[in-house]
């Protein structure tokens, strides 16, 4: 069973025009029950569900706990004890009302924990999130050469791939990145969401009919630090608090994918749904790393997503065998060492609209890594030696000038030091020495 401590609010009051927080603009929060988008019996399962498992809660808590407000909180805490599913105890000490659970209202909690076991901020209906999924898509403020230089300042990369990347990651169709390893592509993708460079509202869950299926993922979903100081009683200032702001994810899966990844998965024993890697990914960019070596074939994966790739729109289904169609609103990346002919045949390769070829790099920025790795590493490495690196092991063995070689020699020097009690010079018995180790 999944909890949250999201924050919300416990009084409401209508958005005022002077709230000019974009994303409050964007999810607005709910005034009623109807304005959730949710039926009043899915909310009411809710709420005896966190009672169920808490035991007792005030109405602030039980607000932290649903993302909902206390307008709508307390039209539900009045049907509840009609019903007399709840029971009031006794108030803290600074005169908040608790709640608990009748003996009735025990008995509906385990009959709603049995039809599913979700247990967290009120879901958003599907009907909801699309539009706003949409809107708050990448390509709405397009990536400028600036931003990406800004936001990839950290590596060493060739100008004109700056120039193939960008425009790509504007596009509304897939990328490949081929080339031969070490080149630097996978390192390149995860860093290309520092260029968006802004956060987006993801949903917490998502309500399918009276289904409900897990989104958030806090291994994925980073949450933004908000250090604004909101008064609590002025609703106006903030978003719809079941969508929690988050840096736009990114999403990188390699030779684990399977099929089912793509898939809403049910877990029967405590049964609740898991949004599918697409759909977590939504707003942001999902990576496939070494294409070609998936639990899933390439032809599989490509047939799979021919829709979602063309119409930006996916078709999921629930283990009741009702279906569903959601944005496909990300950038979509593939990496592979692979010849890309050789993973699919050409009407396959037409549809990814930017093939971006990685390789080996000049001897100036090469020098650039070497040096600033050098750097981060807290090493001294004299000119000489340098060149002498370059001479003896590079040309006269034919080695092309691939970017993970600093980092993976220098590493390995470094380690030489650390064990035997070195200064941090590099010398030429210790490239010797790494490169007879770190090649076979």
């Amino acid at each position: 069973m999944l909890q949250n401590n999201q924050q919300a609010s416990l009084y409401q009051v209508e958005p005022s025009p002077r709230d000019v927080s974009p994303h409050a603009a964007v999810a607005r929060r709910p005034t009623t029950i109807a304005e959730t988008g949710l039926s009043e019996s899915l909310l009411l399962d809710l709420l005896t569900k966190h009672l169920f498992t808490d035991g007792v809660l005030t109405r602030e808590q039980l607000a932290n706990k649903m993302g909902i407000t206390g307008g709508i909180l307390q039209g539900l805490l009045d049907t509840a004890k009609k019903l007399a599913w709840i029971e009031n105890r006794q108030t803290t000490v600074d005169g908040q009302m608790r709640y608990a659970l009748s003996m009735a209202g025990d008995i509906h909690a385990k009959q709603a924990f049995a039809k599913n076991g979700y247990l967290g901020l009120a879901p958003v209906p599907l009907q909801q999130y699309t539009p706003i999924c949409r809107q708050q898509s990448s390509r709405a403020n397009p990536v400028t050469f600036e931003m990406l230089q800004q936001g990839l300042k950290a590596l060493v990369l060739p100008e004109d791939l700056l120039y193939k990347i960008g425009p790509a990651m504007n596009s509304s169709r897939p990328v490949l990145i081929y080339g031969p390893p070490g080149t630097g592509k996978s390192y390149l993708c995860r860093h290309l969401n520092l260029a968006l460079g802004d956060d987006v509202l993801i949903p917490y869950a998502l309500a399918i009919g009276n289904e409900i299926i897990q989104v958030f993922d806090p291994e994925l979903h980073h949450q933004v630090d908000l250090t604004e100081n909101h008064n609590p009683l002025d609703l106006a200032q903030g978003h719809d608090p079941r969508w929690l702001r988050c840096h736009r994810p990114l999403r990188i899966t390699g030779g684990e994918l399977t099929a089912e990844m793509l898939e809403v998965r049910f877990d029967p024993y405590s049964r609740t749904y898991m949004a599918p890697l697409q759909l977590k990914a939504n707003n942001g960019i999902l990576l496939l790393d070494d294409l070609g070596r998936q639990r899933i074939s390439a032809k599989q994966l490509f047939n799979r997503w021919i829709i979602p790739m063309e119409e930006r729109r996916d078709f999921l289904g629930l283990q009741s065998g009702e279906h569903f169609e959601i944005p496909f609103e990300l950038i979509l990346l593939f990496s592979t060492n692979l010849d890309p002919k050789e993973l699919v045949d050409e009407a396959f390769l037409r549809r990814l609209g930017y093939k971006i070829h990685f390789d080996a790099l000049n001897e100036t920025l090469y020098r650039q890594i070497w040096f600033r790795v050098c750097e981060e590493l807290q090493l001294h490495c004299p000119e000489e030696v340098f060149q002498y690196f370059l001479r003896e092991y590079h040309q006269r063995c034919n080695k092309p000038l691939i970017p993970c070689y600093p980092r993976d020699l220098l590493g390995i020097i470094s380690d030489q030091m650390s064990f035997m009690k070195l200064e941090p010079e590099v010398t030429r018995s210790l490239i010797d020495s790494a490169w007879s180790i770190y090649f076979v």
